[in-house]
């Protein structure tokens, strides 16, 4: 029996069905590659469907892997038609794909921290939680993190660093924090039913200023102030971290004090 010479036998074409089953992509995606003119249209059938060729699969493969590391199908095509006009596109791919590095490595640290830290105190900077590190456990209020929080969006991780002083002395001196206590609760006692003239704002003022003086001393007594010099001999702040000024960031605040709390605020940085 003669066997038939490969030359005679009759070229095999596949469906688009299997076409897309081979190249791991799916028939909708082919379609668009053949409206968009990345793949040629191949020779129909019979029966008037697409025939695909062993040079259409060849294609399809490198589209894919292509698509694969990230090239657009807009620039696949000049992958095809030039080996230069495909280099500018794989350098930006590159520089996009070193920024998403460095942002997932970004990511990876900060859920580390919040892991190692608590989900709240992990999300402050490495600056404020190092700046906390020792503080009792439970001291620290939910409210506290909170203000470092807004003041790390205003001034920045080296300002809250700063702030935490305040919370690290409160968190370790009882009287001061009950002092603390009852002084804001008197402030926030100053609502729209208070008049500015009011003799209680004056007095909320003065126990204001008595209160952070004291806990000034304590700051001073406990040597913490010489911690907050070293901050500033080491901090290095990271380029562009901030887009707004602190005077902008702060005029976007919201707040809700009314006019005797805040005559009342006015009277407490005034010298007696």
């Amino acid at each position: 029996m003669d066997l038939v010479h490969p030359s005679f036998v009759p070229p095999h074409r596949v469906k688009i069905g299997d076409a897309a089953a081979f190249t791991g992509t799916t028939p909708r995606a082919i379609r668009h590659y053949h409206e968009i003119g990345l793949l040629p249209e191949p020779e129909r059938g019979g029966d008037d469907r697409r025939r695909y060729r062993y040079e259409d699969l060849i294609r399809l493969l490198w589209i894919r892997k292509m698509a694969d590391a990230g090239i657009a199908l807009d620039d696949s095509s000049a992958a095809f038609t030039s080996e230069d006009e495909i280099t500018g596109t794989l350098d930006r791919l590159a520089a996009t794909l070193a920024e998403q590095e460095a942002e997932v490595r970004r990511q990876r640290t900060a859920v580390e921290r919040m892991r190692a830290e608590g989900s709240r105190m992990g999300l402050l900077s490495a600056l404020v939680t190092d700046r906390l590190k020792g503080v009792p456990e439970g001291s620290l209020r939910q409210a506290d993190l909170d203000t470092l929080l807004v003041t790390e969006r205003i001034f920045g991780p080296l300002g809250a660093a700063v702030q935490a002083t305040r919370f690290l002395a409160l968190a370790t001196n009882p009287a001061l924090r009950a002092e603390s206590d009852r002084v804001d609760a008197a402030e926030e006692a100053l609502d729209d039913s208070v008049a500015v003239d009011d003799p209680r704002v004056a007095q909320v003022a003065a126990e204001r200023r008595a209160f952070e003086n004291a806990l000034h001393a304590a700051i001073e007594e406990s040597g913490l102030d010489k911690d907050e010099d070293a901050l500033f001999d080491t901090w290095e702040a990271p380029a562009a971290e901030r887009t707004m000024s602190a005077a902008e960031a702060t005029g976007k605040l919201p707040y809700d004090l009314s006019p005797a709390r805040l005559r009342c605020l006015e009277l407490a940085e005034d010298p007696p």
